[in-house]
């Protein structure tokens, strides 16, 4: 197989015919997820891929934490790069409890606590900030978390 020449690689790139030219990944990027001694990774449930919104039937990940454990979410560099939040859901993902802000470029954000939401079984959801390629659509990534005495039913 041949090694494409730099000046077709330039050539394509322009173009756009090369995601991985405008710094976007080909496939969509997980989420890393800690929590006391436990690390998880979260597919993302939507994600803008080529330009176009695409939906997954991926499972959210749930971790068990103690009282006051810090949680800490790493989101890929290109997803920092546009900037993102993190979204506080009730235990079905139905009702949005409350917002986050995470200051722009940041990879690793670790100021939530598991006793910062009030009820003991909640899902944080990881949000990019919308503007990329899919305008409006957004790439997110759910986790839940069950505190001592939650349920996240089935």
């Amino acid at each position: 197989m041949r090694t494409p020449r730099p000046a077709l690689l330039l050539a394509l790139c322009a173009a756009g015919s090369l995601t991985a030219c405008a710094g976007e990944p080909a496939t969509p990027q997980d989420v890393r997820v800690q929590a006391g001694s436990q690390d998880v990774t979260a597919a993302p449930t939507q994600y803008c891929l080529d330009g176009e919104g695409q939906r997954y039937s991926a499972r959210p990940p749930v971790v068990e934490v103690s009282p006051d454990t810090t949680i800490t979410l790493t989101v890929p560099e290109s997803i920092a790069e546009r900037g993102w939040q993190v979204q506080v859901f009730d235990e079905s993902l139905e009702e949005l409890i409350g917002e986050v802000d995470v200051p722009a470029g940041t990879e690793r954000f670790d100021g939530i606590s598991s006793s910062d939401v009030v009820p003991p079984a909640f899902y944080l959801v990881v949000v990019e900030d919308a503007g990329g390629d899919c305008g409006e659509f957004t790439a997110a990534w759910p986790v839940g978390f069950l505190r001592a005495g939650g349920d996240l039913g089935s």
